[in-house]
């Protein structure tokens, strides 16, 4: 359960021949799945994006995953709901990202799960939520796969297999989620999403990631590797520690180890973790360096806070519409601003916003003292 395969993929041209080695290192997915078994294959579908913005999964490797499915008896259901809560949203991303159409063409049923319905199921010996509003899809399906994109994240740090599993909530929930305000306790959220879905296994698309102010304004990047694991949290140990990352102090791995899932030293097959380490930029907001401790000390002298640039701002309302504590104003002309005393830092505004019309501003103090060495 806790090996992780590496496999060099230097291109999308080469992504089914790496998937199937990286599979084949793992024993395959043929025992996971029985004929006949409907396989949610989760991908990362955030924002309406192209495939080359490194934001959503690569359709490459829904493609090839559709087709491994299919050769192991399994009837390949694709889906996942966009970040954005404006109808059409989702049935956008999955156009725009390339997704829908690799995936019918390679055999498999699409499922939109803003449109799909979703229901309350208790959570297992919860962290924060008792109970949780899961998509349908999710649920009915008899085998979960995640097929996460390796990127940098403003909140959690890094994102990967286990946050994957956040878009299998209705917005509603998210924005719940973010209201805790603490990225420790959004973590451990997340991990009660996780413990619901149980998924078997997981793929990551780390041949282009994105680095910097993920999950959606960062820079890609050629980091060149598929990854794949029986459990998400062992594939997301070693991917953090691949880009530099300290894995236990991403929330979501943390919360997830803390529910007992997952293994601290994961066991890595194929290419030597050594040999594909890399250096990802994390978000230049600061949200990930800064010592806590320098917020409560210094006060109005250290801030760290979004702010909506108007020259960009188009006036789309996906900040508005998505702000939990309700933060983002809008104006007599229709402007936005952000409510600084209403803003609990949880980046929904900036994640979102297709324009990157959300900047991160910060004092001097918190320039000085969060500057990249």
């Amino acid at each position: 359960m806790n090996k992780v395969s590496i496999v060099p993929c230097p291109d999308y041209s080469d992504t089914k021949e790496a998937i199937a080695r990286a599979l084949d290192l793992l024993d395959g997915i043929g025992n996971i799945i029985d004929p006949g078994d409907r396989v949610l294959l989760k991908p990362n579908i955030l924002s309406s994006s192209p495939p080359e913005a490194a934001t959503t999964t690569h359709p490459s490797v829904v493609a090839a995953m559709c087709e491994f499915v299919l050769s192991a008896g399994g009837k390949p259901v694709v889906g996942d709901g966009a970040g954005i809560s404006r109808p059409g949203a989702t049935a956008k991303a999955l156009k725009a990202s390339g997704i829908e159409e690799a995936a019918r063409k390679a055999g498999a049923e699409v499922v939109n799960f803003e449109t799909a319905g979703f229901t309350l199921v208790e959570v297992p010996e919860p962290l924060q939520f008792r109970k949780l509003y899961i998509a349908n899809p999710v649920l009915e399906a008899d085998v979960v796969i995640s097929l996460p994109k390796l990127k940098t994240h403003e909140l959690t740090y890094y994102t990967g297999a286990v946050k994957n599993f956040f878009g299998a909530l209705p917005l509603k929930c998210r924005k719940e989620m973010h209201l805790l305000g603490k990225r420790n306790l959004f973590g451990e959220a997340v991990a009660d999403v996780y413990s619901v879905v149980r998924p078997g296994f997981a793929v990551m698309d780390g041949v282009v990631g994105m680095e910097g102010n993920g999950p959606s304004h960062g820079k890609p990047v050629n980091s060149g590797v598929i990854l794949a694991s029986r459990d998400c949290v062992s594939l997301d140990i070693v991917a953090a520690e691949m880009i530099g990352f300290d894995p236990l102090k991403i929330p979501t791995t943390a919360g997830a180890l803390k529910k007992g899932f997952g293994n601290q030293c994961p066991v890595v097959v194929g290419t030597p973790l050594k040999e594909v380490k890399m250096k990802f930029k994390p978000s230049s907001g600061g949200v990930s360096t800064a010592p806590t401790f320098l917020t409560r000390t210094l006060g109005k002298y250290y801030t760290i806070y979004p702010r909506i640039n108007q020259r960009k701002c188009t006036h789309c309302g996906a900040c508005y519409n998505n702000c939990s504590p309700q933060a983002v104003e809008q104006l007599e002309d229709g402007s936005f601003r952000i409510n600084q005393e209403k803003c609990i830092l949880c980046y929904c505004c900036r994640e979102l916003c297709p324009n990157d019309a959300v900047e991160i501003k910060k004092s001097l103090l918190a320039t000085l003292l969060t500057a990249k060495k």
